[in-house]
């Protein structure tokens, strides 16, 4: 029965095996009979024959065993156990229904079957089972760690793997006798060596010390040479770090004074900037005619107008003297700037503009002084004044064709609608008493007239 529970493979073929009766209880001393007789294997990795790593995979189960096996082919061939271990080995006692099987291959053997032992106890059968597995598996795993196959092996397999070894055998033995030739001819090329040839090796020894000799001086002389440039390369080094000191020093003064440049051409051109803007507001304010600001001549009805004071009278209209005499003081501050531009001296008055109280002075003959503004007062002394006041309006129209005349002899360009003849200016008089106030405010309006043309021209000719 025990034959059936645990049965072992071949490790090539892959069969079922029957272990041989003298492997089932195997004393000490037998390994060590086998451990002496095998070599351990160079590497494991070696094997050039596939199978488990181990005895354990060589058994089969109770229902492998049981599979039916082909018999035609190889796989026939095993190891049959002998009929005196079989009777020797103790069972496990079997049911009533279960009877002992045989391999399909059993009849093949050469020993008889004889009648299975007594039955022992099945404690002690299981005991003996153990014993062996425990002992077969000790074994295959001591020949598989120790050879290149593993084990176990049915008969076949051995005889084919002792067929295979001892060709190499045989190989091994040629090669070795190879070598052992191949050594004695190379022991009798040593032994033909002669004289001559110690000779010439000493000679070449010698010639090889002395070129030794040789080079060890000229190493001496490298080595002396290799301090005297580690020394100038110091040097040299230092002097690199001074000038890398010196190349920062230069560049900082560099950026510094590429900082100093940069601020001042930004200053210059911030300068050129205000430059340009200011040119661009001087030529704006040369452009501009300030005296066309300051004196603004117009007119406003049959008024003449300066600066918005009417000069002059009329009957159905009423302008006070206050206004008159304002606009009188415009008008000789007029005169007295265009003359002051045009850096013309009167011949025989100067002029004295004092607002709403200007005046003329005469500064030939008697060097009178007429007043240039008037009164609505109701008194004797008021024909008196008005007198002066006429005087100094004519006055005044002398002064002004005297200005019209130096801008006709400057530019004869230059036409004026009225000519001023004494106290007349075109068809009307400047005087006031005696006379109408339309008159009289038409000759102021041509006196305007004649101030603006002057003017006019003054500032195109500034």
């Amino acid at each position: 029965m025990s034959e059936d529970l645990h049965r072992y493979v071949c490790q090539q073929c892959k069969q079922p095996l029957r272990i041989d009766p003298e492997l089932v209880d195997l004393p000490p001393s037998a390994y060590g009979i086998i451990e002496g007789s095998v070599s351990q294997p160079n590497s494991p990795a070696s094997r050039n024959v596939a199978g488990p790593k181990s005895a354990k995979s060589a058994t089969m189960s109770k229902a492998q065993a049981k599979q039916p096996v082909d018999s035609s082919g190889p796989g026939e061939s095993f190891v049959l156990l002998r009929d005196s271990v079989i009777h020797s080995t103790p069972k496990q006692r079997s049911s009533p229904q279960q009877s002992p099987r045989r391999l399909p291959n059993e009849g093949k053997t050469t020993s008889s079957p004889r009648s299975p032992p007594a039955p022992l106890p099945e404690t002690q059968s299981k005991v003996s089972l153990s014993h062996q597995i425990r002992s077969h598996t000790q074994l295959f795993n001591f020949l598989s760690s120790r050879t290149e196959i593993d084990h176990p092996l049915c008969a076949e397999c051995t005889h084919v793997l002792l067929t295979s070894l001892t060709r190499q055998l045989e190989e091994m033995k040629k090669e070795r006798d190879g070598y052992l030739a191949f050594e004695k001819e190379i022991r009798k090329e040593k032994e033909r060596e002669s004289d001559a040839d110690n000779a010439k090796i000493d000679s070449r020894i010698r010639e090889l010390k002395s070129q030794e000799h040789g080079l060890v001086n000229e190493l001496k002389q490298l080595d002396s040479d290799r301090l005297s440039l580690e020394k100038e390369l110091q040097a040299l080094e230092l002097e690199e770090k001074l000038l890398e000191e010196e190349e920062d020093q230069f560049w900082q003064r560099h950026n510094n004074h590429l900082l100093k440049s940069t601020a001042q051409a930004a200053e210059i051109e911030s300068l050129r900037r205000a430059y340009a803007v200011d040119s661009m507001t001087l030529e704006k304010l040369e452009r501009t005619n300030v005296y066309n600001d300051a004196f603004c001549i117009g007119l406003d009805g049959v008024f003449g107008t300066i600066n918005g004071l009417r000069l002059g009278r009329a009957g159905n209209v009423t302008v006070e003297w206050a206004e008159i005499n304002a606009a009188w003081g415009q008008t000789l501050l007029l005169l007295y700037t265009i003359a002051r531009k045009l850096d013309y001296e009167f011949e025989n008055y100067r002029l004295v503009p004092l607002g709403s109280f200007s005046r003329i002075e005469r500064i030939a003959g008697d060097k009178a002084i007429y007043e240039l503004y008037g009164s609505g007062d109701l008194h004797i002394g008021r024909i008196l004044h008005n007198r002066r006041f006429d005087y100094a309006m004519i006055a005044f129209l002398e002064c002004l064709r005297e200005i019209m005349d130096y801008v006709k002899s400057m530019d004869a360009q230059v036409e004026f609608r009225h000519t001023i003849i004494k106290d007349r200016i075109g068809d009307a008089s400047i005087k006031l008493q005696f006379a109408q106030d339309e008159a009289w405010t038409r000759a102021l309006r041509h006196v305007l007239l004649a101030l603006k043309i002057v003017l006019k021209w003054v500032t195109n000719a500034g």
